[in-house]
């Protein structure tokens, strides 16, 4: 008896450090592409936004060296910014870290919606007033003028939306689905209300339940990837263990989820006439004419999928690996606790 006890002492104590290692392991590269995708949204930036070479020019072009270093130092920093953080709280386990990435997808996502909600009505006003001749009355014929300039409306009407959208995430904490789901459906239904009782239907009234409905679809599935709640092609998945759906979905998040998010993110951003950055930098509208100025915004919302799809995949791997573990305290779905009660 005495000799197992000692050969399952030493048994525990050699599995211990490979347990550790795999920890380490899982933080370090879920912090490092995180770590990179935020290291390639501040190039993305600094490169067509700023004019400046880009990382890559490093290689390619001798004229800018000290600026593409600067560019190409970002991912080195960050990552190894990622990798400090990690070995510097070696005592934590993965669940923590998961739950801090969900937290700040949240984040993301609460910012979000306020923001597409304090937009859509900002902007609703202003093309009803444009619509019907009011703008000079109130604001004079020059703001007025102004205000039917998509860079102006879009400097000056909605950046401070945002800063109010990402003020009220702070200290509201509700993802606020429930909510945004019930504002296109109020948008739709005065729309019908208007058209069959008043006979009166603008551009911008399609426009803002277009506007609010894809920021719905595109905001909500990193919320509805927390919750599990999307549709699993379930031929095998449910016949797993817990550990075994734990080892499919850290796997799934990386060779499924997160190449996937990368493509959208490169494809999207790699230069100034992709699909998310040639509208955000020229700030596109409709060809409405007196719609709402609103159409470069549904193309972040394809940015802001990717990103929240990443982090969310990012810490849906570390929960994976966790379950593959066995580490206590899983977390448990909302769906879970309202059928227990």
């Amino acid at each position: 008896m005495a000799k197992k006890a000692r050969a399952a002492r030493g048994a525990s104590v050699a599995t211990a450090p490979a347990q550790d290692s795999s920890v380490i392991l899982s933080r370090c590269f879920a912090w490092s592409v995180i770590a990179i995708m935020v290291a390639f949204l501040l190039n993305n930036y600094l490169t067509n936004w700023r004019d400046w070479p880009g990382p890559t020019t490093l290689f390619l072009d001798a004229t800018n060296v000290a600026l593409a270093s600067i560019q190409a130092g970002i991912y080195a920093v960050a990552v190894a910014a990622a990798i400090a953080y990690v070995l510097s709280t070696k005592p934590r386990e993965l669940r923590p870290d998961s739950e801090l990435i969900f937290s700040i997808t949240a984040y993301i996502i609460r910012a979000s919606f306020w923001t597409v909600f304090f937009v859509g009505l900002a902007d609703m006003v202003v093309s009803f007033l444009r619509v019907e001749g009011l703008l000079p009355v109130i604001f004079g014929d020059k703001l007025a003028v102004d205000l039917g300039k998509s860079t102006f409306r879009g400097v000056w009407v909605h950046f401070p939306m945002l800063a109010l959208g990402v003020l009220v995430a702070t200290y509201h904490r509700g993802l606020g689905f429930p909510w945004l789901a019930l504002l296109v459906v109020s948008a739709e239904l005065l729309i019908v209300l208007t058209r069959f009782i008043f006979s009166y239907e603008q551009a911008f009234m399609a426009d803002l339940v277009r506007f609010w409905y894809a920021a719905l679809f595109l905001f909500a599935s990193a919320y509805t990837l927390l919750e599990e709640g999307h549709v699993r092609v379930d031929v095998l998945y449910s016949t797993f263990t817990g550990r075994t759906k734990g080892l499919v979905n850290a796997w799934g998040s990386v060779l499924l989820g997160m190449s996937l998010c990368a493509v959208i993110i490169f494809y999207g951003m790699d230069g100034k006439s992709t699909v998310i950055n040639g509208p955000l930098l020229i700030f596109e509208t409709t060809q409405t004419g007196f719609g709402m100025y609103v159409k470069y915004w549904m193309a972040g919302f394809l940015g802001i999928f990717a990103i929240t799809m990443m982090l969310q995949f990012s810490g849906y791997f570390l929960e994976g690996v966790a379950d593959y573990r066995d580490d206590p305290g899983k977390r448990k779905l909302e769906s879970e606790g309202i059928l227990e009660h």
